[in-house]
């Protein structure tokens, strides 16, 4: 794909990642508005929408934890990502997931910022930075999404995670007694859950004015 076409791509996602954040759920889980803007934008992208899966998205929260706060292993040269043995033996008895329903991981977004930031600004400016991530996101082969934000401790720095999946709706990421369990600091979306504990009380109800306004400093990256 040539470095035009690209950009223009790129341009339009950030564009109707915009609008959609019009168009959210009101809803106070920061984590069920992101999955908001994934579906807006794949449907954009003539892809169809996902199965918000709540276990895969607790699955998400325990990848955030798994960085321990650890900024600097989220991109760049140092970049790193949790064992692939982890979701069967650390991340799903965490969240109650029954081990034998985990299906494959199809694709992840991940993201690390200084400062707490609006589910669309995180989307477009945090988690699409390359062509890779888009490639991800539009990816036909998933079929379920999963969103987590959290703060190192309940604070900086924030960190934003979507995990995809080819699983099959109310097959895949069985939650035993079909609820997830709850873990802070930190949200997952499809929990039904009104969640702020993501991010600082004032920020929570300032960012709908001031998100626009600020620079983000972190990293992002797709596998």
């Amino acid at each position: 794909m040539s470095g035009l076409p690209w950009l223009l791509s790129l341009s339009l996602l950030f564009t109707i990642s915009v609008s959609a954040d019009v168009q959210l759920k009101v809803t106070n889980n920061p984590a069920d508005q992101l999955v908001d803007v994934v579906n807006s934008n794949r449907t954009a992208s003539k892809r169809s929408s996902l199965h918000d899966n709540p276990g895969l998205a607790c699955i998400a929260l325990q990848y955030i934890k798994a960085y321990q706060g650890d900024c600097g292993a989220v991109g760049g040269a140092k970049a790193k990502k949790p064992p692939e043995a982890d979701f069967a033996e650390i991340f799903a008895p965490n969240c109650g997931v029954q081990t034998s329903t985990l299906s494959p991981i199809t694709g992840r977004l991940l993201g690390c910022e200084t400062k707490y930031v609006s589910p669309s600004t995180a989307f477009s400016e945090i988690l699409m930075q390359n062509e890779k991530s888009i490639e991800i996101l539009t990816d036909k082969n998933h079929t379920e999404v999963g969103a987590a934000v959290s703060g190192s401790d309940g604070g900086s720095p924030y960190f934003w995670c979507v995990l995809f999946s080819n699983g099959t709706s109310n097959s895949s990421f069985v939650l035993e007694g079909g609820v997830a369990k709850i873990s802070r600091p930190g949200c997952f979306s499809g929990a039904n859950d009104d969640c702020s504990s993501a991010y600082p009380s004032q920020v929570h109800r300032l960012w709908p004015f001031v998100a626009s306004g600020l620079v983000v400093l972190g990293y992002a990256f797709g596998l």
